[in-house]
């Protein structure tokens, strides 16, 4: 969420934003809205003022009343104290219904608030989808393009690595079995990637729900943008104690772990990583990759964030070291990918930066996105109250980034491939041998 403040002093800023962004925002609405609060606000002060006054002068003219030996003083201080002891009626009067409209702007307020998207930062290019994103750097060999190697579906059933037929009827489209060696694969990627993560880069370990309330949704910013990529578990109720939805990525329990708390700056940055199973409907994707494991409904993925100081360039900076830490990892698989400034049109609405990864994928001729590192300033942790107290005792809102790690089975498809023999045995990379009890080779 953006500070009101900030929209209001830069309206032009925000209206090209959202328009970069391609998301159509009600700004003009929000500025009456805004300015009418204001208004009933300043209007109440002068209410409460005007009571204490009221307060502060009622005892001198008592005092002067019982000294007052003039009939006409004497009457003309009784008409004065009446009109004042009738005053605070009407105050409250008044009041009451200011405060009303206070309380009916608010809610419009923040409504129209949720839905206004954080311009992008400078050096992002500018686009209106993904077909515009720019290319950074490249790392690793793609194979000649003369070798038609056999598809992640092919060696699959080869090896009988997952079945994607019983995984249909079981759960629908978009659902496997990961069986045996696919199931230990799968497995090793993300105890290799929580491993690193852990021991080597030093973030903190966290187990977090999958299954969350509204408001954590709502204050990292998938709702009320990409609710219809949620899965609804339970029913809608008066209280909302019933109603969960399930969480598409472990940025949700990270981020909204601190919501509504006021951190010590000696406890920033929090570097932490979870490995959680993820939900997605994949709304809008109908008829797009349905064959394999690339878009599926329920995936596994570690993921790791940064809760920081409201510093940018504090933020700039760990944006390349989490990007850094999930090239480590593709590197160490020897996977080869290419690295992506994402445009103005293909980030979200609470991104003010997004750089993927995107990992070579034979069968499809083409680099597929694997990771997607996003920098977003104070935006999820004013929607959370994500907050913290500096030297000084001054409070902030807390900046947040996060990264994947690690997504599987997507990653599976370049090792898979990548990977693969002639004969249709896939060599399992040096660096999950010991993740697979010293397997080499999967035939």
């Amino acid at each position: 969420m953006l500070d009101i403040k900030f929209i209001r002093e830069s309206p032009d800023l925000v209206r090209r934003g959202a328009a970069a962004k391609n998301i159509s925002i009600e700004l003009d609405t929000l500025l009456t809205l805004d300015e009418q609060r204001r208004s009933a606000q300043t209007q109440l002060q002068a209410l409460v003022t005007e009571q204490n006054q009221i307060s502060r002068d009622i005892g001198p003219l008592m005092g002067q009343l019982k000294k007052a030996a003039d009939p006409a003083v004497k009457a003309s201080l009784e008409a004065r104290i009446e009109s004042m002891r009738r005053r605070p009626t009407e105050l409250k009067a008044q009041a009451a219904a200011l405060e009303e409209q206070i309380k009916t702007l608010e809610p419009q307020i923040d409504a129209i608030l949720l839905t206004i998207p954080q311009p992008p930062d400078e050096d992002v290019p500018a686009g209106k989808s993904a077909e515009d994103n720019v290319e950074l750097r490249r790392w690793g060999q793609v194979p000649p393009p003369d070798v038609t190697p056999r598809s992640h579906v092919e060696l699959g059933q080869r090896l009988k690595l997952f079945d994607l037929e019983r995984g249909v009827k079981l759960a629908g489209s978009r659902s496997y079995f990961l069986l045996g060696a696919g199931a230990l694969l799968h497995q090793a990627v993300l105890r290799l990637a929580m491993d690193m993560m852990v021991h080597e880069k030093g973030f903190t370990p966290v187990t977090v729900p999958v299954l969350v309330k509204e408001p954590a949704m709502r204050g990292t910013g998938f709702f009320p943008a990409g609710r219809e990529q949620a899965y609804r578990v339970g029913e809608i109720n008066e209280s909302g104690d019933d109603e969960r939805f399930l969480t598409g990525t472990g940025e949700v329990g990270l981020t909204a772990m601190h919501m509504d708390e006021i951190l010590d700056y000696s406890q920033l940055p929090l570097k932490l990583v979870t490995q959680s199973t993820c939900f997605r409907r994949e709304a809008g994707t109908y008829g797009k990759d349905t064959t394999g494991l690339y878009r599926i409904h329920q995936f596994d993925k570690v993921e790791q964030v940064i809760i920081g100081r409201a510093d940018r360039n504090e933020s700039i900076n760990w944006h390349q070291q989490i990007l850094a830490n999930s090239e480590a990892l593709l590197q160490r698989l020897n996977l080869p990918y290419r690295v992506m400034q994402c445009c103005s049109g293909d980030l979200g609405p609470k991104n003010a930066s997004m750089i993927d990864i995107e990992t070579w994928m034979p069968s499809r001729q083409a680099y597929g996105e694997t990771h997607s590192a996003s920098r977003l300033y104070d935006y999820q942790a004013r929607r959370c109250n994500l907050r913290y107290r500096d030297e000084t005792g001054k409070v902030h809102f807390c900046h947040t980034l996060n990264n994947t790690v690690a997504a599987s089975p997507r990653i599976l498809i370049p090792i898979l491939e990548l990977y693969q023999n002639p004969d249709g045995s896939v060599r399992v990379p040096e660096a999950l041998v010991s993740y697979m009890n010293g397997l080499t080779v999967i035939a």
